[in-house]
């Protein structure tokens, strides 16, 4: 069933006039500038800036709380010859942010080593064991965190009591009471007033290594883009220039892993962009964290040994493979699992925790329901959640933190871990927060939408001009466009088991391919229903031809979409209504109606449509008795089959029907209707199963029997429910009943 999973705000095009003028100075087309204008972008200076980002508008690396002091005891460390540990995060972000300071201190002759924490063992942030083991073994004089930190006060208390001094680099949300750090480097700290608040980890690693270096280190700004687009931070300001450039740098690579790993990706190194970050290497990067010990990755990155990173990339490559399997595998058994509550707590033993939060996505987008995937171990259940923009899911149980082992997040996304024993009260603390703040659980969320497009002016140049714009992200979505009033021509479905569409639609002249990725089982509708496209536009390469292809986001049928299921499979909706023709339809929940069989009468039918406001109606039309094939019985057969009974004294109709129907070469159900006629005219008695031809019956139409004008109504209704157009039958469903 095609449904829109958001809400569409569509912005129409337009400008103050004298806009104009600066969408021509820079060489706009007339759509592009007026995105730029509904995305807040007014008058020349800015417009400049967000085109042309420049590494001169980077912020002194000084004006973040700590860097001068950091910059000092790192300094000192190296003039010392002090053992440095650079402790990172298991993700793309942490990966990267450890492999740009790794680098700068290696340029400083620094004696530093990285240590990237196992989520399994080790868990995220500042690990008290690890550090004691570092101090004791490695004769560790200096920590430096990466991408973590500002909440791990108890371990890096320790290092600190131990004489090791702990510098932070963070960006993560600040808690209420800060470690006793020696430095703590933050663009959101209180106590400064740094011009950009969202740097990723590795942005606010990139900024220590401007600060020690002296310079702005352009080499490494191809592991700060992979980082930055990893971690979903806002792609505006800083992140913007640094991104922007990164890519290019990225193009041009010359590390030999990240080289290996972008090959076995099959990456087009024609077109590096955010999504060639976003969709082949940072999830592998991840995938390595999600299922691994993570710090080859770092050897990956930034190690120069050829058949070493040949080896890791495969590894990654690898492990990214089990990751895709495993979530299929966890994602199937968990849809099982799903219920009617308004929110969906789902555990299993064997779950790899890992992976949990992105099953926990698929499914969100699946129910529009809160969802929270975990792992038990042992009555311990260890997981992460996801949720719709209208349930803040951190609010709901952070007031509830006794009932948990650990807890943290923000409004759509958390990770927790409780006993077993308290998964009813936490469900019921989550069941009733929808109350307590008067919550529509049915809300959807808002997609944005730069215009409508007709299919005639989607070109190539349009793809150009639009990547003005980019790079794109957070804060500066990929322009999405409304396209509308086409033609499906073809339909067919990619992937493994069938997961996703491909979409040949026309307008005009036009045609153009669409894909739609996780929407495979709606084929059938596709091909059938009207419909309406949220889409950004790509690049297409392939056979040597360069193409623009639609990306869809969203999509939604328009007005009740009207499913011929009658000679094919289809999935159908869990929450679709089947319509039964003698019981009572006024108390239906939900908006699917199937159609599995057709009624005698089309009055309950009729009633059910027109009083009920479906959003799909499945018509499968089942027919128990193919009637309309026979017909009613012609004058002729009646005649034959009189004949042949007057003929006989007595005829047991229990036994000997089908020999008869073979006799006279009517199909056996019709012949059972012709002597129901029969009877009901009183040409034949039955009694106890032998009919007796009645000699003395006087003379009647066979269209006087009640049983012979039911048979037609009951033809004309299966002829008209086999053969015509769904849409003609939903038409004359809605028509209202006679009064007469």
């Amino acid at each position: 069933m095609i449904q829109a999973s958001n809400e569409w705000i569509i912005n129409e095009k337009s400008y103050d006039p004298e806009f104009e003028r600066i969408i021509k100075d820079n060489k706009l087309d007339d759509l592009t500038g007026s995105i730029l204008w509904n995305r807040g972008f007014h008058n020349q200076e800015e417009v400049e800036e967000f085109l042309n980002p420049n590494l001169e508008d980077l912020h002194d690396p000084f004006l973040l709380h700590d860097m001068e002091r950091a910059v000092n005891r790192i300094l000192y460390a190296i003039q010392q010859g002090e053992n440095i540990l650079i402790y990172g995060d298991y993700d793309a972000d942490g990966m990267t942010s450890s492999s740009v300071l790794k680098t700068a201190l290696d340029e400083l002759g620094a004696e530093a080593s990285v240590y990237l924490p196992n989520r399994f063992t080790d868990g995220y942030g500042p690990n008290k064991d690890v550090y004691q083991y570092y101090i004791d073994n490695e004769d560790i004089n200096l920590i430096i965190t990466v991408d973590n930190g500002v909440a791990g006060r108890d371990a890096i208390e320790y290092a600190q009591s131990c004489g090791v001094d702990v510098i932070v680099t963070d960006h993560h949300s600040m808690p209420d009471i800060l470690p006793d750090a020696y430095a703590i480097v933050h663009p959101e700290h209180p106590d400064a007033n740094y011009p950009f608040k969202h740097l990723a980890g590795v942005g606010v690693a990139f900024k220590l290594a401007c600060a020690l270096l002296e310079y702005v280190p352009t080499e490494m700004l191809d592991l700060v883009a992979i980082g930055t687009i990893a971690d979903m931070v806002s792609l505006t300001g800083e992140n913007r220039i640094l991104v922007k450039y990164g890519l290019q740098i990225l193009a041009n690579t010359e590390r030999v892993g990240l080289l290996e790993l972008m090959k076995l990706a099959g990456v087009d190194f024609q077109d590096i962009n955010e999504e060639t970050v976003g969709f082949q290497i940072a999830p592998r990067l991840n995938a390595l964290g999600r299922l691994d010990d993570p710090n080859p990755a770092v050897e990956l990155l930034i190690g120069w040994d050829d058949e070493l990173a040949q080896e890791i990339a495969s590894m990654i490559d690898e492990k990214n493979n089990e990751r895709k399997a495993i979530v299929e595998k966890i994602t199937e058994e968990a849809q099982a699992m799903l219920d009617e509550s308004p929110v969906q707590i789902l555990y299993k033993e064997d779950w790899h925790p890992g992976v949990l939060g992105i099953v926990a996505g698929r499914l969100l987008e699946k129910t529009n329901k809160p969802v929270i995937m975990l792992n038990n171990d042992n009555g311990v259940l260890k997981g992460s959640a996801r949720s719709i923009e209208a349930y803040n899911i951190f609010d709901a149980l952070n007031p509830h933190r006794d009932l948990f082992v650990a807890f943290g997040g923000h409004a759509q996304a958390a990770g927790m871990t409780f006993k077993l024993e308290n998964l009813p009260a936490i469900k019921e603390a989550m069941v009733n927060f929808i109350a307590e703040n008067d919550i529509d659980m049915t809300k959807k969320g808002q997609l944005i939408l730069d215009g409508k497009l007709d299919l005639s002016e989607i070109d190539l140049d349009l793809v150009k001009n639009l990547d003005r714009l980019a790079p794109f992200g957070m804060d500066n979505a990929r322009p999405r466009f409304l396209v509308e009033n086409y033609q499906v021509t073809n339909v067919r479905t990619l992937g493994q088991n069938n997961a996703h569409l491909k979409l040949r639609i026309e307008q005009g002249d036009k045609k153009v391919d669409a894909l739609y990725f996780g929407h495979g089982a709606e084929a059938l509708e596709f091909q059938q229903v009207e419909s309406q496209l949220a889409v950004n536009l790509s690049i297409n390469r392939w056979n040597g031809a360069t193409n623009v292809q639609l990306m869809v986001c969203d999509a939604r049928a328009e007005g009740v979409q009207l499913i011929d299921i009658r000679s094919k499979k289809a999935e159908i909706p869990s929450n679709a209504y089947i319509f039964e023709e003698n019981i009572d339809n006024n108390d239906i929940i939900g908006s699917v109606l199937y159609l599995k069989e057709i009624p005698n009468s089309l009055d309950n039918l009729k009633n059910l449509i027109q009083t009920h406001n479906f959003s799909a109606i499945y018509f499968e039309n089942q027919i128990k008795v193919e009637y309309y094939l026979t017909g009613p019985g012609s004058r002729e057969q009646y005649a034959r089959l009189y004949k042949t009974i007057y003929q006989y004294p007595e005829f047991d109709v229990r036994y000997k029907l089908p020999s008869l129907a073979q006799y006279l070469r009517i199909p056996n159900e019709l012949l059972v209707k012709m002597v129901q006629v029969f009877a009901e005219l009183e040409f034949v008695n039955i009694e106890d199963g032998v009919m007796t031809v009645n000699k003395e019956a006087p003379k009647r139409e066979i269209s006087e029997s009640k049983i012979y004008q039911d048979l037609k109504e009951k033809i004309e209704i299966q002829e008209f429910f086999a053969l015509a157009p769904v849409k003609e039958i939903y038409n004359r469903l809605k028509e209202e009943k006679n009064e007469s």
